[in-house]
C-alpha cells in the first residue's frame, strides 16, 4: 500500500516534528557529543604530530651503526662471578660501518627510505680565545642530511653552508663562545696518536629545538670530521629518514636480519615518548567510546518516550494497514534523521572550536602552541560513525512499537 522510503520518512519526519523541543535537545545531544569527539580527535592528532617533529626534527627515524666491541675473559671465571654475562663490552672507540659507500644506494632503493646520510661524529672541544666548551662534533654532507633532518629550516642566522673550512653550530654555543656568523674558531679532537686542531669560520647558527644540543653541536664537511676524529673515509653512522616514521621500527628490524650492524629506530631510543603517546590514544579512544555510548543512550532514551507518545498513532497506522516492518523503519528512520543533523551540526562546532584554539590560545611565545585540523576523511568517519550510532539506538524503540498490538494502542 505504501513503498519504501517515502511512507517512513514521511511519518518519521512528522514524528520528530511534533515532538519538536524533544527533537531539537536531542539533537544538541548529539551535535555536542561528535563535537567533543571531533575537537578531541583533532586536537589529540595535532599534539601528537607536533610532538612527533620536535623529537624526530634533530634526529634519524633509523640509525645503523658498527657493532660494540666484545672481548671474552680469558682467565677462568670465579664462581661468585658465574652469574656475570661472558662477554663484556670492551672500551668503545670510533668504528666505521663497514662498507658503508656501498650500503648508502643500497638502502636509498628501499621504498620506505626517504634519504640516507653518512655522519662522522665524537667528542671535541670549540676553543674562542680564553672560552671553551666540550662539544659534540659531526661531519655530514649536507644535501643528504639536510634531507633527513631539515638543518637548513632550523637556521636562526647566517646560511648554512659546509664548504671546506666552514662550520654550522647551535646557537647556545655561539652565545657562551661569543661567536657570530663570520667568526672563526678552533676545534679540537684529541686521539691515542694526539691533538689535532683545525680553525673553522661560522656559516650559521641553528635552533635544533633543544637547548642541550644547541650549545653542543657543531657540524663541518664530512671530510673534514674524518680527519679530525682521525677516521679516513669512515662514518660511524648512517641516519635514514623514512617516509612513514610509524614504520622505522618494522624497517630497523628487517635490515637487523640482513645485515651485520647495531641498527636503532627512533621508538627504541625513544621508548618512553612511545609509551605516553600510546597511553595518549588509548584514553582517547575511551573517551570516545564514552561519548558516543551517552549519545546512544541518549537517542534511544528520547525514543522511547516518544513510543509511549505516539502509541494511539502507531495503533492508527497499523489498524490502517501498516506492517510491522514499517513501523519498525519508522523509528530506525528517526534515528539516523537526528544522528545525521546532530553529525553536521557537531562538526561545524568542531571547526569553530578549532579556530578559537588556534587564534586564541598562545605560549609564551605569543605564537599558538601547535597547529590542529580536523581532516575531511577524520570528519566524515565521525559523522558516519555517529549516524549509525543514531540507528543502532533506535533499534529497541523501534521493536516495541513494532511490537504493539493495534486495538490496545488505539485504547492507550
Amino acid at each position: 500500500m505504501w513503498m519504501w522510503p517515502g511512507f517512513e520518512f514521511r511519518v518519521a519526519l512528522r514524528f520528530l516534528r511534533e515532538g519538536r523541543m524533544q527533537t531539537v535537545l536531542i539533537i544538541v545531544g548529539v551535535a555536542a557529543g561528535v563535537a567533543v569527539i571531533a575537537y578531541i580527535s583533532a586536537l589529540i592528532s595535532g599534539l601528537q604530530a607536533n610532538t612527533l617533529a620536535k623529537t624526530l626534527g634533530a634526529q634519524a627515524h633509523v640509525t645503523l651503526r658498527a657493532p660494540d666491541d666484545l672481548v671474552t675473559p680469558a682467565a677462568p671465571v670465579l664462581p661468585d662471578t658465574a652469574a656475570l654475562t661472558e662477554t663484556q663490552p670492551r672500551a668503545q672507540r670510533l668504528r666505521s660501518v663497514a662498507n658503508w659507500q656501498a650500503l648508502v644506494p643500497l638502502l636509498e632503493g628501499l621504498p620506505t627510505v626517504a634519504g640516507v646520510s653518512p655522519m662522522v661524529s665524537g667528542s671535541g672541544l670549540a676553543l674562542r680565545g680564553e672560552a671553551s666548551q666540550a662539544i659534540a662534533l659531526m661531519g655530514v654532507d649536507l644535501d643528504r642530511y639536510d634531507r633527513v633532518v631539515g638543518l637548513r629550516s632550523k637556521v636562526v642566522s647566517g646560511s648554512a653552508r659546509l664548504a671546506p673550512g666552514e662550520a654550522v653550530i647551535g646557537r647556545e654555543l655561539a652565545q657562551d663562545l661569543g661567536v657570530r656568523v663570520g667568526d672563526r674558531l678552533t676545534v679540537q679532537t684529541g686521539s691515542v696518536s694526539g691533538t689535532v686542531s683545525d680553525s673553522v669560520r661560522v656559516t650559521a647558527l641553528v635552533d635544533l629545538g633543544v637547548k642541550d644540543l644547541n650549545r653542543r653541536t657543531v657540524i663541518v664537511p664530512l671530510r673534514a670530521a674524518q680527519s679530525l676524529l682521525a677516521l679516513p673515509g669512515g662514518a660511524t653512522q648512517l641516519d635514514l629518514t623514512l617516509k612513514d616514521v610509524w614504520v622505522a621500527q618494522t624497517l630497523a628490524r628487517e635490515l637487523q636480519s640482513q645485515f651485520p650492524y647495531k641498527i636503532e629506530s627512533w621508538q627504541e631510543s625513544n621508548a618512553q615518548l612511545v609509551s605516553a603517546l600510546n597511553a595518549q590514544s588509548i584514553s582517547t579512544s575511551i573517551i570516545r567510546g564514552v561519548v558516543l555510548a551517552v549519545v546512544v543512550l541518549g537517542i534511544a532514551s528520547v525514543l522511547v518516550v516518544s513510543v509511549v507518545q505516539k502509541g494511539r498513532e502507531i495503533g492508527i497506522l497499523r489498524a490502517m494497514g501498516a506492517t510491522r516492518g514499517q513501523v519498525l523503519r519508522v523509528f530506525l528512520v528517526q534515528g539516523a534523521v537526528v544522528g545525521a543533523l546532530g553529525s553536521v551540526l557537531g562538526l561545524l562546532l568542531a571547526v569553530a572550536l578549532i579556530w578559537v584554539f588556534t587564534h586564541f590560545v598562545r605560549g609564551s611565545d605569543g605564537l599558538p602552541l601547535f597547529s590542529i585540523a580536523l581532516p575531511l576523511p577524520m570528519a566524515l568517519q565521525i559523522a558516519l560513525i555517529a549516524s549509525v550510532c543514531g540507528v543502532l539506538a533506535a533499534v529497541a524503540p523501534a521493536r516495541r512499537a513494532a511490537a504493539l498490538d493495534p486495538a490496545q494502542a488505539i485504547r492507550m
